[in-house]
């Protein structure tokens, strides 16, 4: 049995993925933004462990949730499911680009680490400009990209934790929309998969995924320089270093 903690876990794949881990017998942490959502959350996913809450758009309220986290203990796999899309450039960056980074950085390493980004990724920003608390320029394709690079950051410097990204697809979510064409069922699945699974391909890191498959993902994001510019932005913003061993 695992013990997983999945960020943006109310609804969604966050929450399919805490539905299905919970069915195979694991543990699971959900995450809320607020009192009212948690209470939405452990209504509607059966039998998890816990909710934590912390509004992401917060790098206060997100450094707060790291200490929640690592109060209830040691978690197999934490899988960094949260993001928005139709918001304003800087909420998108705030969530979807340095929640993940300075939970990474601050909670205590885990064997699997999940980073949920999007075939969007591709038209990203790989100059990586705009990296401000108030950005006006920064897009979903821009985070994605991001979520790319700090997965295979991660990897490239923490080599005893799988460390992956997954593209659930264009699913029929409340993000996706109701006319997505992709598998919803199967963009859920490959998170889970990745956290607990014992399957050899699973149990890689620095890969991109697709339904339980590796795919394509942009190139420059496997490039040493690129990821180190990426962690020293974070770090200016934050405050917090990327510890690297």
């Amino acid at each position: 049995m695992a013990r997983i903690f999945i960020t943006g876990s109310t609804d969604g794949l966050g929450q399919m993925a805490a539905t299905l881990l919970i069915g195979q017998g694991h543990q699971v942490v959900l995450h809320a933004r607020n009192k009212e959502r948690g209470d939405y959350a452990l209504k509607n996913v059966p039998g998890a462990e816990n909710v934590l809450l912390a509004d992401l758009t917060s790098i206060s309220e997100t450094k707060k949730l790291a200490e929640d986290i690592n109060a209830l203990g040691t978690f197999d796999a934490v899988i960094h499911n949260a993001g928005v899309y139709r918001a304003a450039s800087h909420t998108i960056f705030t969530v979807n680009t340095l929640a993940p980074y300075i939970l990474t950085c601050l909670i205590k390493k885990p064997k699997r680490l999940i980073y949920l980004s999007s075939g969007l990724h591709s038209s990203g920003n790989i100059d990586l400009k705009h990296f401000d608390l108030n950005t006006k320029q920064i897009s979903y394709s821009d985070s994605k990209l991001h979520n790319v690079i700090l997965s295979m950051a991660v990897a490239r410097h923490w080599p005893t934790v799988y460390t992956n990204a997954v593209n659930p697809g264009w699913v029929p979510t409340k993000m996706g929309g109701i006319g997505a064409p992709d598998n919803l069922d199967q963009g859920a699945e490959t998170q889970a998969w990745l956290a607990v699974s014992n399957d050899v391909h699973a149990k890689v890191s620095g890969r991109y995924f697709f339904h339980r498959r590796e795919a394509q993902y942009r190139v420059e994001a496997a490039d040493i320089l690129v990821q180190e510019k990426f962690l020293a932005l974070c770090q200016q913003l934050t405050g917090i270093p990327f510890p690297k061993n």
